[in-house]
């Protein structure tokens, strides 16, 4: 508590250097950027799609259980001659009933047929009730690699926010480093054109004037490189995306109740997807017991025909052969189970369980994953805290002593080589100072993003 005090009142007195030139702009907030992005991402929009396709597909597997009800009739034109005798109709043979006569005959002759057929599996000892779940996890799968995603967009856009957040306050570092430049480039020339100084110092001047000034150039590339970026992911424009240069001190206060709060690695989406996928493999495991137990069927047809040829065995006219003038039904159940299945079955069930114990051990590994980015998580916000800490000190001593340099300079006490020593110190000392910043608020999220815990952060 007490290291968290001197922190927030360093930082109170180092406000200034918060400030930046984009912030003079409207900012988005954070939590703003996160919420459009999760509508507006192309690749959550394809996630959401998949989601969409897999409850079309769980919905068709619930209704398996349907029997199949055939409506079949034809008429066919045609000769009819016969002998006794078995065969295989090898699907290609057409069926030719009656028609045994002591010799062929060429006559044509017109013949009707119509029947419905049910073919109905009406118990599979639970491969209907195995079939649905393994459609549901499947549902949940996807609904869970849909979170994933989301959750690890979030990640990267809260790393993109940051970073702009990082490069903006750099930018106003940069700005303020061209001033001094300009200011001991005003002073150059003065006390030259006086004759206390050398006019090599002036050139030198101009040179460091130039070198800051291309600095900000790249700097400012940067900047709306991430711009640009995170607008392609939100769909805002990239200029109304201007980071928060606040958030810093509101994040410090709520600090300790990150570091208090916990959450159990069972609600981490990344723990969640792999107990899914675990899940789903063991429901798949399970539907293969269940594909390879016997079946009971319940068999059906109704079914007439008509034919020109009568009962005499005469050819009559074609007209006589139109309608149905015979007709038929069959019931029956019946129970199919294929022997060899067994074996297919100890295959296909051996390769699933070892797709199990793969998913597990996936998952295990996950858990420990989690734990140690947790745990490293913790180590890196409180060397953050740390580091904010104590380089304040640094930055006040550079601040003071390029102070002192360019008082020296202008009494021609010293070189502008010393002055420019002093100058360079005190912004590398502004750059740590924004990178101590940026350090502390990655730790914060970083440690947030690990135990999922980010909306604490979105709205301290």
């Amino acid at each position: 508590m007490h290291l968290f005090k001197k922190v927030v009142g360093i930082l109170l007195l180092m406000a200034p250097f918060s400030q930046v030139s984009a912030q003079q702009q409207p900012t988005l907030k954070l939590a703003e950027l996160l919420s459009r992005v999760s509508t507006q991402a192309p690749s959550l929009q394809a996630d959401s799609s998949a989601i969409n396709i897999s409850k079309s597909i769980a919905e068709d597997t619930r209704y398996n259980w349907l029997p199949s009800l055939k409506l079949n009739y034809q008429s066919d034109l045609g000769t009819n001659n016969n002998v006794p005798g078995a065969y295989f109709g090898f699907g290609i043979v057409p069926s030719n009933s009656g028609g045994i006569r002591p010799a062929n005959v060429s006559s044509t002759a017109l013949s009707n047929l119509g029947i419905a057929t049910l073919d109905w599996e009406i118990y599979n000892f639970g491969g209907y009730k195995a079939q649905n779940k393994v459609a549901s996890s499947t549902v949940k799968v996807v609904q869970d690699q849909y979170k994933l995603s989301k959750y690890q967009l979030q990640g990267t856009v809260i790393e993109d926010y940051l970073q702009l957040f990082h490069f903006q306050n750099l930018l106003h570092i940069q700005e303020e480093n061209i001033q001094r430049n300009q200011q001991i480039r005003t002073s150059i020339q003065s006390l030259a054109t006086s004759g206390i100084r050398a006019g090599v110092d002036t050139s030198i001047a101009e040179a460091e004037l130039s070198k800051s000034r291309l600095t900000l150039i790249e700097l400012t590339n940067k900047f709306k490189q991430i711009q640009l970026q995170l607008s392609a992911l939100s769909g805002i424009p990239y200029q109304h995306i201007i980071a928060d240069t606040t958030m810093v001190q509101p994040l410090l206060n709520i600090n300790h109740q990150l570091i208090s709060g916990s959450s159990t690695p069972s609600e981490h989406p990344l723990i969640t997807y792999y107990q899914s996928l675990y899940q789903n493999s063991k429901e798949k495991e399970n539907l293969v017991k269940k594909t390879y137990l016997p079946k009971v069927l319940l068999e059906g047809a109704v079914w007439g025909r008509g034919s020109s040829i009568s009962n005499a065995n005469q050819f009559d006219a074609l007209n006589q052969g139109w309608g149905l003038s015979r007709s038929n039904y069959l019931v029956g159940i019946g129970l199919s189970y294929n022997l060899t299945d067994l074996k297919r079955k100890k295959l296909k069930l051996n390769t699933q369980r070892n797709t199990s114990i793969y998913e597990e051990k996936r998952l295990q590994e996950q858990k420990v994953n989690l734990e140690t980015s947790i745990h490293q998580a913790d180590v890196e916000l409180q060397t953050s805290l740390d580091r904010l800490a104590e380089i304040p000190h640094q930055l006040s001593a550079a601040n003071a002593a390029y102070r002192q340099k360019y008082s020296l300079y202008k009494n021609g006490l010293i070189d502008l080589i010393e002055l420019n020593i002093a100058q360079n110190l005190l912004y590398r000392a502004e750059a740590d100072y924004a990178t101590a910043k940026y350090a502390f608020l990655h730790a914060m999220f970083e440690k947030a993003i690990t135990q999922n815990q980010v909306q604490l952060l979105l709205n301290p």
